[in-house]
């Protein structure tokens, strides 16, 4: 088997910055009202920009496929050395072609694809099969991705038919809540890695040492979703299974969180799982010199800290290392741009540690990544 190691980063964010002052103007009122929720969220997830792929009419500046092609264009590798493409997303600009075929296409070299599907771990598990492709010796240089493109589903137009029927939202307002919470908390961007069969000649590289994930899809309902409703029981209704009409009157392709069933389930399932990792491969938490954990939000931030350290897996905050204040929640890309950051920082020494942790609330899925410097 042989190790793999990432040589190179890149990460695209469209357009300018946009503040949180902005987002209203940008995204627009829903029924004409500012909205009720935006100031708490925005209060509780702490993140100050982020960047859209809008242009001031609304129309788009970029697609999803194209913000994949300007991250993999920084990288600057021949693409006919390219043996493997794999590309993660939440939100692909179609059903069909897939999502890699369509970044594929805006390409000009041969090579395999492979497009994960999901939500915030689609990124890894794109980095998870370039990984294990080249470490069982099926490709020597793979390109990796995550992207997302959520701001064209967040825009007030898309909510103007439900919100006209009044009488639904005064008497259950949590309908409003759980579509208008995700408008203040994600943003557009993709990141790249490029993944190789051996180190960079000069300069850093990451060697890969292992990439683990588990789903708890088993054990718990859907908790994030597009593309259809979820119903009383916790089951989900398909788009499929409305009529057109419905479509509109029920915002059924915007993307929906159920805040109360996160806010129970996401942080313990992280220390659960991290502790059978860290028996499983004989991981020492103190190791860690850089712990690098996607969160959605800065609410979350004590309280994983509070979970690793009552789990035993305490790791100092002085060790950690996000960017969501200033780029947003780019959902499966946040992890590339982290890293990306971290990695041209100047900060990162030979023999330094680098733990990532992905959480993904869609039906409850988890990843965790030990990377070394060398």
């Amino acid at each position: 088997m042989k190790e793999v190691y990432i040589t190179g980063l890149a990460k695209f964010l469209p357009n300018e910055p946009i503040s949180n002052d902005e987002m209203e103007s940008v995204l627009g009122m829903i029924g004409g009202k500012p909205s009720r929720a935006r100031r708490i969220v925005l209060r509780n997830n702490g993140i100050q920009t982020r960047y859209y792929s809008l242009k001031q009419d609304g129309t788009l500046s970029h697609s999803n496929a194209e913000l994949v092609v300007e991250s993999i264009k920084k990288l600057g590798v021949d693409l006919n050395e390219v043996d493997v493409l794999s590309c993660g997303t939440s939100a692909s600009d179609q059903a069909l072609p897939s999502h890699t075929a369509m970044v594929h296409g805006l390409l000009d070299a041969e090579m395999e694809i492979v497009s994960p599907s999901g939500a915030c771990c689609s990124g890894i598990h794109a980095m998870k099969y370039a990984y294990l492709s080249i470490k069982a010796g099926e490709a020597q240089k793979a390109i990796t991705c995550g992207s997302e493109l959520i701001s064209p589903m967040m825009m007030a137009r898309n909510f103007e038919a439900e919100s006209r029927s009044e009488s639904e939202l005064e008497s259950n307002p949590f309908i409003g809540f759980e579509k208008d919470f995700l408008r203040w908390m994600l943003s557009d961007g993709s990141g790249a890695a490029l993944l190789q069969d051996k180190p960079n000649e000069s300069g850093l590289s990451l060697k890969v040492e292992w990439i683990e994930s588990r789903s708890y899809a088993h054990e718990y309902e859907t908790c994030m979703y597009s593309s259809a409703d979820k119903n009383e029981d916790g089951s989900v209704k398909s788009w499929k299974e409305f009529e057109p009409e419905e479509w509109l009157d029920h915002s059924v392709f915007a993307m929906k969180q159920d805040v109360k069933l996160l806010s129970s389930t996401i942080v313990p399932l992280g220390g659960k799982y991290l502790t059978e990792i860290a028996k499983r491969r004989n991981l020492d938490v103190s190791s860690v010199d850089y712990f690098l954990p996607h969160l959605s939000s800065n609410f979350f931030r004590q309280q994983v800290y509070d979970q690793l350290k009552s789990d035993g897996m305490e790791i100092t905050e002085d060790k950690w290392f996000t960017n969501l204040v200033e780029v947003g929640n780019v959902g499966s890309a946040s992890i590339y741009i982290m890293l990306e950051e971290l990695f041209n920082s100047g900060k990162l020494k030979k023999g330094d540690k680098l733990l990532l942790m992905v959480p993904e609330s869609a039906r409850f899925s988890y990843a965790y990544a030990l990377l070394t410097v060398c």
